[in-house]
């Protein structure tokens, strides 16, 4: 086997390999004279087939096989000598393709980007401002009052009393199809929040304005999609009876509220939401820091980035914005997007931070553990209610989808493993100055 260097420019190369004609018949003889005592042929005891009858029935299938081993081990070989990790899979393309025939040297013409070396840089002279906010007693309040809303309870209007959005009625009805009543399609004392959008489009709307004793026809049409097929779609008429109107009234904030949120009372009701929502400002405070750190890293560290990966990311980058800005084009036939060159700047930037903090977490062996992994996968999984078990086995049978799980993870212990090294200083912020530094931030 042969390697000749054909390109060297910036990261890109370029190789040329040679495995010769009698290279390939020696491995392929080889492969044939290995599996030799196991084959059977008509007219020959097991293992006694003859080698030239053996290339003939197999030896076009053992030389397909052995040039890709070949090329794969040739690529494997030259790039543990040579040090060089590629950016993307690289190109790989057979000389005289199809012209090839068996004696012929066998030549490969092999292109990729190189990843660039990465520069040491001292995390120890980062420095960092971390923002801290305790949850205020006014929060606090808010939050309570909030819940309290939450839990509302509804308490009877005057008679005479209109109803309207917001408020309970509690009805009698009984609906009918073509004069006929329809079996579930009757109630009584049904306690209907107006608004909730909770029964049949349309029929809500018809009992605001109405009173206590009101007797009043409500007319409507079950969709076309309606779960009970024989009545989608069509035209009914529910006879309802108003026997009270209800107004919404928050829950009183005291003990039996917070027994209704899992706490014992109302102390340590004000406990959990004061945790709570000081793990929220931490969020956030993690979100300033982290682009602090992620701005200092661009100042910092520079190197020559692959052309593959930032023209690839740009590419990424216009196509996402595309959609969030025209979301009404839900397909992919939307033709080729050009980026821009605030694209293609926000593409190298995206690209010099990942392979950065690749590269510190390769250097100092960061791993996703299993079960961080099933953690990611689990709180995924929530978004898709009654279907968990089909996202489990989808994610499985999905590596591409794994590693969008697992780049986050990997990227925030990196993250803590600089902060950890970096000089950091704490600094307590209201809640409002924290939110205004989050609205500060660009979209990176």
């Amino acid at each position: 086997m042969q390697v000749t260097e054909t390109l060297n420019e910036g990261l890109k190369r370029g190789y040329k390999i040679t495995i010769t004609a009698a290279e390939l018949e020696e491995k392929v003889t080889a492969k044939l004279k290995e599996a030799q005592p196991e084959i059977e042929m008509k007219g020959f005891r097991k293992g006694k087939v003859p080698m030239a009858m053996l290339k003939k029935q197999f030896g076009e299938r053992m030389m397909g096989e052995t040039m890709q081993e070949s090329v794969d081990g040739a690529m494997q070989e030259h790039l543990e000598k040579s040090g060089d990790r590629p950016a993307m899979q690289p190109k790989i393309e057979m000389e005289g393709g199809e012209q090839w025939k068996p004696g012929d040297d066998v030549v490969v013409a092999v292109e990729y980007e190189a990843l660039p070396e990465i520069p040491e840089f001292d995390a120890a002279g980062l420095k960092l401002e971390k923002l801290v906010v305790k949850a205020s007693d006014e929060a606090i309040e808010e939050a309570l009052n909030g819940l309290a809303e939450n839990a509302q309870n509804f308490e009877k209007k005057r008679k005479g009393t209109k109803a309207k959005d917001g408020d309970q009625v509690v009805i009698d009805f009984e609906g009918f199809v073509d004069g006929e009543a329809f079996e579930g399609g009757k109630g009584e004392d049904y306690p209907l929040v107006l608004g909730s959008n909770s029964f049949i489009p349309g029929f809500e709307d018809q009992l605001v304005g109405a009173k206590q004793e009101d007797e009043l026809d409500v007319n409507v049409s079950f969709p076309e999609q309606y779960q009970a097929e024989h009545l989608a779609g069509k035209a009914a008429v529910f006879k309802c009876t108003v026997k009270e109107v209800r107004g919404p009234k928050a829950a009183e904030v005291d003990d039996e509220l917070a027994k209704k949120f899992g706490a014992e009372d109302l102390d340590g009701l004000k406990k959990q939401i004061a945790e709570r929502l000081e793990a929220e400002y931490t969020g956030a405070a993690r979100q300033i820091l982290k682009r602090g750190l992620l701005d200092q890293l661009d100042d910092k560290v520079t190197f020559e980035l692959p052309p593959s990966l930032v023209s690839a990311e740009a590419s990424q980058i216009a196509h996402q914005l595309y959609h969030e800005e025209n979301p009404e084009d839900t397909g992919h036939d939307h033709g080729a997007i050009e980026p821009t060159d605030e694209h293609n700047k926000l593409a190298e930037r995206r690209v010099r931070l990942g392979l950065l903090l690749a590269e510190l977490g390769r250097k100092e062996s960061v791993e996703v553990t299993d079960a961080e992994m099933t953690q990611a996968v689990m709180n995924q999984a929530r978004q898709y209610p009654g279907q968990e078990r089909q996202f489990f086995e989808f994610i499985q049978q999905n590596p591409q989808m794994q590693q969008q799980l697992r780049a986050p993870i990997f990227e925030d212990k990196v993250v803590d493993l600089v902060v950890e090294k970096a000089d950091v200083t704490e600094k307590e912020v209201s809640k409002e100055e924290l939110q205004k530094a989050v609205e500060s931030l660009d979209e990176i």
